[in-house]
């Protein structure tokens, strides 16, 4: 008996109403779903990554790879440790092993990180990252921008081409081993306007999504694609959870985003890293199905970034206020379902009543866990 599949209206439908019950009383949906995940994967041993040998290759002390899906490079010089890298295959829907989530390389882990994709296969990387932030450095630039070629182990890794796209930009890359004839093309994709510990404009990341998983759906499936960003988990994790979701609804298939997450959790530790980015999936998905269609240049104008607790600015908020007063119970009903408004109806919102307990707590715990996010690991 085949798995019942089911039209992209259909499709959006269902996910509208159910994001719509979610988001009921500040979100309260969103919020019990998200910390119901939260103890997912805790308990899972990542004994590799505390070895001392293996200390200095991982990015943040915090952040290691689960024991039981690392990726593990070939042994070199008979160094038993030098099969480590911070890196774990995570799913995507076809297998459990069709991305590699790791981080962003340091400078004594390029050439584990490019032979890596050598090892593996890898045709895609995607980048979910800037650089820097301010005065952290994010993730160290282990690829030429320009045309040229570097050598990082025994890998020749040549910057063939390098072209911008609307927010993101495209490098083709050649990757050989040194004195072989052999060699393989790479395609590097950086999106680096996704904010650290935030979520971008939600037409720009599916426009970005959409992309690459046309073009993993053009090539022969060789080996996984590698996602990072700083440290593999927040920007990654949502990424990779927003495109296996685009997958399984081109085939007709209801989307799962909560156990998409659990499962993503138990590969690789805090995958979808904030409450934030949990929410961002399920407004891609929504509006990557409306087609792009109910994002309208005006309600895009009026898009407010982000800041990383997700809340706007004030004048934001009483603009979208009196917008909504104007309207009619019909055009507000309809205006929530609209894709382009979604995002800010999903964000909590200070300025609404409540019964004072509830939001005392809810301040309370966005300080509490502000604390423990380290730049660069969301």
């Amino acid at each position: 008996m085949g798995m019942e599949t089911f039209s992209r209206s259909q499709l959006q439908q269902e996910l509208n109403l159910r994001c719509f019950k979610l988001a009921a009383n500040n979100n309260r949906g969103f919020k019990q779903e998200f910390g119901e995940l939260h103890n997912v994967g805790r308990d899972l041993p990542a004994r590799a990554g505390v070895l001392e040998p293996n200390k200095e290759k991982n990015r943040y002390s915090c952040i290691l790879p689960y024991d039981h899906c690392r990726v593990r490079l070939s042994i070199q010089n008979l160094d038993p440790h030098s099969d480590y890298i911070n890196a774990n295959f995570v799913p995507g829907g076809g297998s459990e092993r069709d991305f590699i989530c790791t981080q962003g390389p340091l400078p004594n882990t390029i050439a584990d990180f490019w032979r890596m994709v050598w090892e593996q296969n890898v045709r895609i990387i995607v980048m979910v990252t800037a650089l820097r932030y301010k005065d952290t450095i994010l993730c160290d630039k282990y690829w030429m921008m320009d045309e040229g070629t570097a050598y990082h182990g025994s890998l020749q890794v040549t910057t063939v081409a390098r072209k911008q796209g609307p927010d993101y930009f495209i490098t083709t890359v050649n990757l050989r081993q040194r004195d072989s004839p052999i060699d393989r093309i790479i395609t590097h994709y950086q999106y680096p306007s996704w904010p650290d510990c935030g979520v971008p404009n939600p037409s720009s990341l599916c426009a970005f999504t959409e992309h690459i998983r046309q073009h993993l759906e053009a090539i022969p499936r060789l080996g996984p694609a590698v996602v990072h960003c700083s440290a593999g988990v927040g920007r990654s994790g949502t990424f990779v959870a927003l495109l296996w979701m685009m997958q399984l609804c081109v085939r007709g298939i209801t989307p799962d985003i909560k156990a998409a997450v659990k499962d993503l959790r138990l590969h690789r530790m805090w995958t979808v890293q904030t409450l934030e980015q949990y929410m961002c999936v399920h407004q891609c998905l929504v509006y990557w199905l409306s087609g792009g269609s109910s994002l309208s240049p005006q309600t895009h104008s009026n898009y407010q970034p982000l800041s990383s607790s997700g809340r706007e600015d004030r004048s934001g908020r009483r603009r979208r206020h009196q917008r909504q007063k104007s309207t009619s119970e019909q055009q507000n009903s309809l205006q929530i379902f609209n894709p382009g408004n979604l995002l800010r109806r999903l964000m909590p919102s200070l300025s609404q009543p409540g019964d004072g307990t509830n939001d005392r707590n809810q301040r309370q715990s966005s300080r509490t866990h502000s604390r423990f996010l380290i730049p660069g690991t969301c």
